[in-house]
């Protein structure tokens, strides 16, 4: 069972939050954000809870990574259903202010499963670039 905060409680813990989430936590898009996806997902009757979890993660009470099990157990949410709406939160509420959340929760967040990207680097010796750019021009002899 979740903590609860009191209202003043909750204030207090807003005013030393940064700036930017302060302005992601009132923000339109974000409420617009939230409905869209409970209305997605068939648990519109659930948003105002919905809601004050993303409040609580934003503020700094409620850890990110705990957020799909407390839509699980408080919401009774289906484990698919809560994975999927806590994907599209993480996608768009939480991950626009990533570097914040962790700094404010002293953890790294993961990106959301299923997001993660290849990185590929290739290096190229002297050799290697000498040969390419010998093929590329036919007019040119090699430098020995």
């Amino acid at each position: 069972m979740e903590k609860k905060y009191t209202s003043e409680q909750f204030w207090k813990l807003y005013e030393k939050l940064a700036q930017e989430l302060k302005d992601t936590l009132f923000a339109e898009e974000t409420g617009n954000n939230i409905y869209e996806i409970c209305k997605r997902n068939e648990v519109e009757e659930d948003l105002e809870q919905i809601i004050d979890f993303v409040g609580q993660v934003l503020v700094g009470v409620l850890p990110p990574d705990q957020f799909q099990n407390t839509l699980e157990q408080e919401l009774n949410l289906e484990k698919e259903t809560a994975k999927k709406v806590a994907q599209e939160i993480n996608r768009f509420v939480f991950y626009p202010v990533k570097p914040l959340l962790e700094d404010l929760y002293k953890i790294e967040i993961n990106p959301p499963a299923g997001e993660k990207q290849k990185i590929e680097v290739k290096i190229e010796t002297e050799t290697e670039k000498k040969e390419i750019s010998s093929a590329k021009d036919t007019y040119r002899e090699p430098v020995e």
